[in-house]
């Protein structure tokens, strides 16, 4: 049975997220680990065939060839779920990221601390221990999560996981003329989260869910280079899923 957490954002807005299950962060570890030892067996490869191995030698070539494995691991980390907002190559591929539970977005002090404790909780203990504490913890955390108060959830909140099927059921689109067609501008993955905001709108009509719905007219208007802000905000939101469906299907 799946297994959800509230996290509350920035802006007061409660959303229900689908926790990441051990299976799905488990395969993201194993493809980040995958990434990391084909580029490493490359560049031993390169470097070994090269003269910058005789160079090398005289620092110590086994020194750097045993640790480079665990430096490149805290960097690959680090880099990405900083850069990617709490996803590697490994996550967005099983489409879960790491988030805070207090809502805002991971601190590098949260990531470094994150990484730091894969030594005690992944890779000296094969996984067992990390493994264990998010198959029981309600909250799926390992070690590494406890300690920077974060976990790993679902790209998209459980309750209200839409595809782009599900965004609006339109009884007959022949005699549509859409009004913004530069909205084929916007991806798949803008128009669900559009969705969203509007339903959560709906569900919980509130300031702060108004105030979502101003953020987001807001950021969408130079993207569509529209210069006039709509009066209605909501009918607007709806207009730009309804020509979407009409453009791309």
């Amino acid at each position: 049975m799946a297994q959800s957490i509230e996290i509350c954002t920035a802006q007061n807005v409660t959303i229900e997220y689908e926790l990441a299950t051990l299976r799905e962060r488990a395969m993201g570890y194993c493809l980040d680990i995958l990434i990391l030892l084909v580029v490493y067996i490359m560049l031993i490869s390169v470097i070994s065939a090269t003269v910058v191995s005789e160079w090398l030698g005289s620092m110590g070539w086994t020194q750097i060839v045993a640790t480079f494995p665990f430096i490149s691991f805290f960097t690959y980390n680090v880099l990405f779920e900083i850069a990617r907002q709490g996803q590697t190559p490994g996550k967005k591929a099983m489409g879960i990221r790491v988030v805070r539970l207090d809502g805002k977005e991971p601190e590098w002090s949260d990531v470094l601390l994150r990484t730091l404790l894969h030594l005690a909780d992944s890779i000296f203990c094969m996984g067992v221990i990390g493994a264990l504490l998010i198959k029981t913890t309600s909250r799926h955390q390992r070690l590494g999560d406890m300690a920077a108060n974060t976990t790993v959830i679902k790209l998209y909140n459980l309750k209200y996981n839409f595809q782009l099927a599900d965004i609006l059921k339109i009884s007959s689109s022949d005699n549509y003329e859409p009004v913004f067609s530069q909205v084929r501008s916007l991806s798949e993955q803008d128009m669900i989260f559009i969705k969203t905001v509007l339903d959560r709108r709906k569900a919980y009509n509130n300031q702060a869910h108004n105030e979502v719905v101003e953020d987001l007219v807001t950021h969408l208007m130079p993207i569509l280079q529209i210069k006039t802000r709509p009066a209605d905000r909501v009918e607007f939101l709806k207009t730009l899923l309804r020509d979407y469906i009409v453009l791309t299907r």
